[in-house]
């Protein structure tokens, strides 16, 4: 698919209206350099049992366009089937958009996909997380480069207003949810910045 038609596409499906999305309010949190190495190195420890969780990582695939699909609901762990790619887009522009699925919201119906009232997508190519070590994970993380040029903090809020992380402790049907809570994940975000965003070495 041509590049101009895939900007084309990708303006229109972003100008699309979406309903009102829930928002956390996200604490001032402790001042940078008051926690300890050690309390911020636990805070991670309790991060990374998220980021590396199937609800989160599944979509944090890097380069590929392939969503995994792994955890316990999906038995064996396998690329999306019926051979989705999410292409260069990260929404299916090129081949079939994500929310020709994933639209509305989760159903009680059994087998239906996984839904949220926003656009269904892949994480962008630097937050490569799938398989990762909690070292390469972390420092992605505090890496401007990668992380969207986002202070910790902005992480945090990140977390708060954007509403398809949110389904990640929400997943719907027999899906395990991310461990902990969203507020829990953003309270240990904000602890592990104030503590200099230290890594696992």
């Amino acid at each position: 698919m041509r590049p101009v038609l895939i900007k084309v596409l990708l303006a229109v499906v972003m100008s699309l209206p979406l309903p009102a999305l829930a928002e956390i309010a996200v604490p001032d949190g402790p001042k940078a350099g008051t926690v300890a190495r050690k309390e911020g190195l636990e805070a991670w420890e309790r991060m990374f049992a998220v980021v590396s969780h199937p609800r989160c990582a599944n979509c944090h695939v890097g380069p590929s366009d392939r969503p995994m699909w792994s955890g316990e609901s999906y038995g064996r762990t396998r690329p999306h089937g019926m051979n989705i790619r999410a292409g260069e887009s990260r929404i299916g522009a090129e081949t079939l958009p994500c929310a020709t699925c994933h639209i509305g919201e989760n159903s009680d119906v059994a087998h239906s996909a996984p839904a949220v009232a926003d656009d269904w997508r892949l994480a962008p190519v630097e937050a490569n997380w799938f398989g990762q070590s909690a070292q390469t994970i972390c420092n992605q993380l505090r890496d401007p480069e990668l992380n969207g040029d986002r202070h910790y903090t902005e992480i945090a809020e990140h977390l708060g207003h954007d509403v398809i992380l949110h389904w990640a402790w929400d997943p719907g049907g027999t899906r395990e949810p991310a461990p902990g809570t969203l507020e829990a994940h953003i309270e240990d975000i904000l602890i592990w910045g104030a503590a200099g965003m230290p890594c696992p070495e």
